[in-house]
């Protein structure tokens, strides 16, 4: 769908002063805003995301939500840094235009960026493609930009600091796991049992690049005619980490296109693996069923906290119902994954 048909009035939760922001927005970019409108994208779990109209210019929006948040969590401020980071990489993001950490102007941070037009295509089976051709060579984008980000020097583009080289995965199965236990709101054995096993079972590898860290077909604006990705979006979670946390989480959504009933030209599992590892130089990958089931736990527990937000009337969607009922499934897949 065109990535504009996803725009509603602002939920009652999210409304701000938009006063604040149209003078804001006058002082910093030097024009008048006083006659700006302002929708909200109904798309997103974590950050409210707004449509910002202006003389004509667009532009999006995105804030930090309401209410108490966990620590670390809803990082607009690292969305906009790696964004604006990436803006000569051959990564394709969008222009970016202002980060304001002042919570006195609308209550949160939030920053601004171009409003990229094209198609967002949600569903990994990508239904609405017109071509079997067309679907294989959307998946081979995804593929081709995932190698590019992995391929950036981090430290030439000014990210050494983003996060911290080696043991990345030590590190989000306890940054997951503390998370999913501030947020529980139900016993999942199969989520206390990856808590346990994934730290005592992580392969050894300290491979460091930058990874998205929600890399799926639902973040990228795709050209509107042209089967090619014009910008990636959503880098809350990105950080310096394991190329493969990204790889993992991409496949994920192909095996549920496929279990789903995907048209058999969209890639296989095999076919995905065997095509990052050609565009990356890299060999056959060991323990490929640990990633796969760290994904799904991470899953689990980025779920748990959208349903608990949603439960504490904080949601940015209003589908946080699912995310809960997400967060056994993923666990009970993992779970199984290890243990077959």
């Amino acid at each position: 769908m065109d990535n504009e048909q996803s725009l509603t009035p602002l939920r009652e939760a999210h409304v701000f002063d938009q006063k604040a922001l149209s003078d804001y927005l006058a002082d910093q970019l030097g024009e008048d805003y006083s006659k700006m409108n302002v929708l909200q994208f109904e798309g997103g779990q974590s950050n409210p995301t707004y449509m910002v109209e202006n003389n004509g210019q667009k532009y999006v929006m995105r804030k930090k939500p309401p209410g108490k948040l966990l620590k670390s969590a809803h990082a607009v401020e690292r969305e906009y840094r790696i964004m604006a980071a990436l803006q000569d990489s051959g990564v394709p993001v969008p222009k970016t235009y202002l980060l304001c950490e002042d919570e006195s102007i609308i209550g949160t941070p939030f920053y601004l960026m171009d409003c990229v037009q094209g198609r967002v295509l949600v569903d990994p089976e990508l239904e609405d493609v017109a071509t079997s051709e067309e679907r294989r060579i959307l998946y081979d984008d995804a593929l081709r930009v995932m190698a590019a980000l992995h391929a950036v020097d981090y430290e030439a583009a000014g990210l050494g600091s983003f996060g911290r080289p080696g043991n990345y995965y030590a590190r989000q199965i306890s940054r997951w796991s503390k998370q999913y236990v501030a947020s529980k709101t139900d016993d999942i054995e199969a989520m206390e049992r990856l808590m346990e096993w994934l730290p005592e079972n992580t392969p050894e590898s300290d491979e460091t690049t930058i990874v998205h860290g929600d890399y799926r077909m639902g973040n990228f604006i795709f050209h509107p005619t042209e089967p090619k990705i014009s910008a990636v979006l959503d880098w809350e979670l990105s950080t310096l980490g394991h190329p493969l946390a990204d790889l993992a989480y991409f496949v994920t959504f192909a095996r549920r296109a496929h279990e789903n009933g995907a048209h058999p030209d969209v890639p296989q599992e095999e076919e995905i693996v065997a095509d990052y590892c050609k565009r990356t130089g890299r060999g056959e990958i060991e323990n490929w069923d640990f990633y796969m089931a760290f994904t799904m736990f991470r899953t689990a527990g980025i779920s748990q906290g959208v349903y608990k937000r949603g439960l504490d009337g904080n949601a940015s969607s209003q589908h946080w119902q699912r995310a809960g009922e997400a967060v056994p499934i993923n666990a009970e897949r993992a779970w199984a994954l290890v243990n077959k």
